[in-house]
């Protein structure tokens, strides 16, 4: 479990309002899930061994303090990085390659780069502030994942992609519009494919 007591995250873009709104429904959780930056799932009933396990695995990478914390949803846990989680997505994924038995709990680690509330035009909102890393010859895809809302998952992907003009490919994009929906908080990141680590399928290629 989480040790230290949470300092808020601010998105650089957030007014106060939308800021304050994230630190209630943070708040209302009971978790302090207003700094993760990794998105890390495990099989039911292995949510303690997979906090543990990733908080080794982060050491290992040089992180002197990583947290993490288990969340209401049945076989996620969350992670706070000090460094890139996409350089720790990277990272683990070489480490994998390197000592697969290190990974025993772990099944999925994403990056996540900006927290917004779980409302689909703040979504969208935050989505478009970084919309210029996805250049303008490459191709996107918006992948959703939903734990714990009534959220639409084809209003959001609907939402998002219409913000976006460059062309879409469901099968081989070049970059991925992640968006975590977990509960009343949601993750976003914009990122290649190859940043999202799955271990078993990584297992299947060593």
């Amino acid at each position: 479990m989480l040790k230290r007591l949470p300092r808020l995250l601010e998105p650089p873009s957030a007014s106060p309002f939308k800021f304050a709104r994230l630190t209630y429904v943070v708040s209302r959780l009971g978790l302090l899930l207003s700094e993760f930056n990794l998105l890390i799932s495990t099989s039911r009933g292995n949510e303690r061994n997979a906090c543990s396990e990733i908080w080794y695995l982060l050491r290992e990478l040089g992180d002197s303090g990583p947290e993490t914390d288990r969340t209401p949803a049945i076989g996620l846990v969350v992670a706070k990085t000090g460094m890139n989680p996409i350089s720790v997505v990277q990272e683990l994924s070489r480490k994998l390659t390197e000592s697969p038995w290190k990974f025993r709990y772990i099944l999925k680690v994403s990056p996540i780069e900006k927290l917004v509330p779980s409302n689909i035009a703040e979504i969208a909102d935050c989505v478009l502030t970084m919309v210029d890393r996805i250049e303008k010859e490459e191709s996107f895809r918006v992948t959703v994942r939903k734990r714990h809302t009534t959220l639409s998952t084809k209003e959001i992907v609907e939402t998002v992609a219409r913000n976006i003009d460059r062309k879409v490919d469901l099968e081989n994009p070049d970059k991925v519009v992640l968006v975590e929906v977990l509960g009343e908080v949601t993750g976003v990141s914009v990122i290649r494919p190859s940043d999202m680590l799955s271990v078993e399928k990584a297992k299947r290629s060593i």
